[in-house]
C-alpha cells in the first residue's frame, strides 16, 4: 500500500511538472492577446470606425484612432511611439484605407501588432468586448441614423454600454449576440425597424424616441449627467467623428451648423453648464449664439499639433475628422410676387432635396421705407422635390417691394437648424384663382399598401393639385406624407390619389382619424389654396371584398368541420342533411332523440 502512494505522489509530481508550463503558456498567451496600447480602424465606413472607438474607449485604450486616407495611414505613425506596448488594428475586408495595414506598422518597426480583418467589424468586436469586458449592456440604433450612433457614444462609454447597429437585413445576428451575453439592460435609441422591435421585445428594451434627434439627444445627455454631473459639454451637429467625441469624457450636445434650435437652448439654460467645447470650425455661427444668448465659456477645437512638421517652426494641421452620413437639405426661394387683386403676398419656396423639409419663415417688407413683418405660426411641411407656396394676407401699396427673408428649415418640426436668408425684390401681379375641389374619400388599400384619396375638380377652370397626410402614426412616429407630384384635373373630373405608406397592425391601431390636406389651384407651381378634413380611417373597397370573401371561407370550413353528423351505431361522419347514416344505414340519431 505504501508503494502505491509513493507511485501515486510521483505520478502527480511528474504531471504538474508537465501541464505547468504548459499553463503558464496559455496565460501568457491570453495576456498577449490583451495586450495592446493603441487602437486603430482601418476602414471607409463610418459604422467600422465608430465601432472600434467605441471598443477603444470600452477598452480603455483612448484615445482611438483612425485613418481618413491611404496617405492618412504613414501620417498617422508619426503620433505612435515605436516602444508602444502593441497595436491591434481593426480592418475592413473590402474597404480598407491599406491593405495589410499590420505589415506596413510591422515594416516601421512595431512590434507586437494584431490585426482583425472583417465585414461585420460592428458585430465582432461586440463579441470580443463582451468577452474581454464583461459588457452585458446594450444600446440599439439603426445606421440608417448616423447621427443617433454619436449622440449615445458618450452615454455608452461612462456606464459601459457597447452599440449595436440592427436592421431588418442583420436582426437575427444581433440576436444571437445578445443572447449570449444575457444582457442585463437593452435600449433602443432613436428610430429602428418595427421587425428589430419586435425580434428585441423579448429583453424588455426601454426605448428613447421622442421623434426629433435634438430632443431624444437631450435626453440621453440628462441620463449622462445622472451618473456624472459634467460642468462642460462637448457640442456637435452629428456629422462626422472625432476622438473627443468617443472618448465618454464629457458629454456630446447637439446644435445646429448655423443656429442652435430653441429646446437645446432651454436645456442650456436649465442646465450645470457653464463650458461648452465646440468639435469643428463649421460651427463658428452656432458659437457666437451660445456665447451671446446663453451667457456661458465657449472654446473651438479646431485643430491639433502636425504630427510631420516641416520646417523650424511646427505648423498645425486640421482634426482628424470622419465624415457621417447626412442629407443635404436644399431649400431655395422659387419666387415672390405680391399679388393686388387680393391684397396678399405669395412666397413659393422649392424644395431640391430627396428628403421632405419642415419650414418656418418670417419676412420683413419694406415699401417706400414703410415696413410690414409676416410669417408662419406653425412649421410648414414641403415634401421632396417640390413646391410649395404660402400665402399671407398683407396691405401694400406702392410698386417698389423688397422683401427680408429670414426662414428656418430642417428635417423635422423642432429641427429647424439650418437658415435660408436674403433679400429680394417682390414682383406685383393681379391674379384670381377660381379654382375648386372636394375631397370625396379617403381609405386604405392594405394590400398595397397605399391611401387612396379621391378628388373631385368642382369648378369650372382647369385646377392642379396636390394632398398632404398630416401625422400619420407610422413605426412609433408622427409623420406627414405628400403624394409625389402635383396632378392636373379638368372641371367636373374626379381623381385618385395614391399615397404610400405602409403600415402595420399597430399603426393602424393608432391611426384612427386620418388628416387630409389638399393643395390646389390653377397654376402648377402656386397651389395657394387648400382644403382640409378629418376622415375616420377605413380600408378600400377591394379589401372590404377581400376580407368578406376569407370571412364567408372561413364559415364555410367551420359549417363543413363541426356541421357534420356522427353516427352513434358505427361512428361514421355523415352529412349534416342526412337522417340515416350512409354506411350502417341506421338512424344518426339516438333513440332518446328518436
Amino acid at each position: 500500500m505504501l508503494k502505491l502512494n509513493n507511485y501515486a505522489k510521483l505520478s502527480t509530481r511528474s504531471t504538474l511538472v508537465k501541464v505547468i508550463p504548459i499553463l503558464l503558456v496559455l496565460i501568457i498567451s491570453i495576456n498577449n492577446s490583451y495586450a495592446y496600447d493603441k487602437v486603430i480602424s482601418n476602414s471607409q465606413d463610418w459604422k467600422d470606425v465608430y465601432s472600434t472607438m467605441l471598443f477603444a474607449s470600452l477598452s480603455d485604450k483612448f484615445p482611438g484612432m483612425f485613418l481618413t486616407s491611404s496617405k492618412h495611414g504613414s501620417i498617422l505613425l508619426y503620433s505612435i511611439s515605436k516602444d508602444t506596448n502593441g497595436t491591434f488594428i481593426v480592418s475592413s475586408r473590402t474597404q480598407p484605407y491599406i491593405v495589410n495595414y499590420k505589415s506596413v506598422m510591422e515594416g516601421q518597426g512595431y512590434k507586437d501588432v494584431e490585426e482583425l480583418v472583417s465585414n461585420a467589424i460592428n458585430l465582432d468586436l461586440a463579441e470580443r468586448i463582451i468577452d474581454e469586458k464583461n459588457i452585458n449592456k446594450f444600446i440599439i440604433v439603426d445606421d440608417a441614423y448616423g447621427y443617433n450612433a454619436l449622440s449615445v457614444a458618450s452615454y455608452a462609454v461612462l456606464d459601459k454600454y457597447y452599440v449595436l447597429f440592427a436592421s431588418e437585413r442583420n436582426i437575427g445576428q444581433v440576436d444571437d449576440i445578445l443572447t449570449d451575453a444575457d444582457p442585463q439592460k437593452v435600449l433602443i435609441y432613436g428610430q429602428v425597424d418595427e421587425t428589430v422591435k419586435t425580434r428585441l421585445a423579448k429583453y424588455n428594451p426601454e426605448t428613447i424616441n421622442y421623434g426629433d434627434r435634438f430632443e431624444n439627444n437631450i435626453e440621453i445627455v440628462k441620463r449622462y449627467q445622472q451618473i456624472k454631473n459634467s460642468k462642460q459639454t462637448l457640442m456637435s451637429n452629428g456629422e462626422f467623428i472625432e476622438a473627443s467625441i468617443m472618448s465618454g469624457t464629457d458629454p456630446v450636445l447637439f446644435i445646429g451648423r448655423n443656429t442652435v434650435p430653441t429646446q437645446v437652448q432651454d436645456y442650456i439654460k436649465s442646465s450645470d453648464f457653464q463650458v461648452a467645447v465646440l468639435i469643428g470650425n463649421e460651427l463658428i455661427n452656432s458659437a457666437t449664439t451660445i456665447r451671446r444668448q446663453l451667457g456661458i465659456s465657449v472654446f473651438v477645437k479646431f485643430a491639433q499639433g502636425a504630427r510631420n512638421p516641416e520646417g523650424a517652426i511646427a505648423s498645425v494641421e486640421d482634426l482628424d475628422k470622419f465624415p457621417m452620413p447626412k442629407y443635404n437639405l436644399l431649400l431655395e426661394i422659387y419666387s415672390i410676387l405680391y399679388n393686388k387683386a387680393t391684397n396678399s403676398l405669395w412666397v413659393t419656396y422649392r424644395n431640391r432635396a430627396g428628403i421632405g423639409t419642415y419650414l418656418k419663415g418670417t419676412i420683413t417688407l419694406t415699401v417706400d421705407g414703410q415696413t410690414s413683418v409676416v410669417g408662419d405660426q406653425e412649421p410648414v411641411f414641403i415634401d421632396k422635390n417640390q413646391y410649395k407656396t404660402i400665402i399671407y394676407d398683407v396691405q401694400l401699396e406702392g410698386d417698389n417691394i423688397t422683401a427680408k427673408v429670414y426662414t428656418l428649415f430642417g428635417e423635422g418640426k423642432k429641427s429647424m437648424e439650418n437658415v435660408l436668408e436674403g433679400t429680394l425684390q417682390v414682383e406685383s401681379i393681379e391674379i384670381l384663382d377660381s379654382s375648386m375641389i372636394n375631397i370625396t374619400d379617403v381609405s386604405y388599400d392594405k394590400g398595397k399598401g397605399e391611401f387612396l384619396i379621391k378628388l373631385k375638380n368642382i369648378g369650372s377652370v382647369d385646377t392642379y393639385v396636390n394632398v398632404e397626410l398630416l401625422d400619420i402614426y407610422i413605426n412609433g412616429e408622427l409623420i406627414t406624407i405628400s403624394a409625389p407630384e402635383n396632378i392636373l384635373l379638368k372641371p367636373g373630373q374626379t381623381i385618385t390619389f395614391r399615397v404610400s405608406a405602409q403600415l402595420s397592425e399597430t399603426d393602424i391601431q393608432n391611426n384612427p382619424i386620418i388628416k387630409v390636406k389638399a393643395y390646389y389651384g390653377e397654376r402648377e407651381n402656386s397651389l395657394i389654396k387648400a382644403v382640409y378634413g378629418e376622415y375616420a380611417f377605413k380600408y378600400a373597397q377591394g379589401d372590404i371584398i377581400l376580407y368578406v370573401l376569407i370571412l364567408l371561407v372561413v364559415i364555410l370550413i367551420l359549417l363543413i368541420i363541426f356541421g357534420r353528423k356522427k353516427c352513434p351505431h358505427c361512428k361514421t361522419w355523415n352529412s349534416r342533411a342526412r337522417r340515416k347514416c350512409k354506411k350502417c344505414g341506421q338512424s344518426l340519431y339516438s333513440k332518446r332523440q328518436e
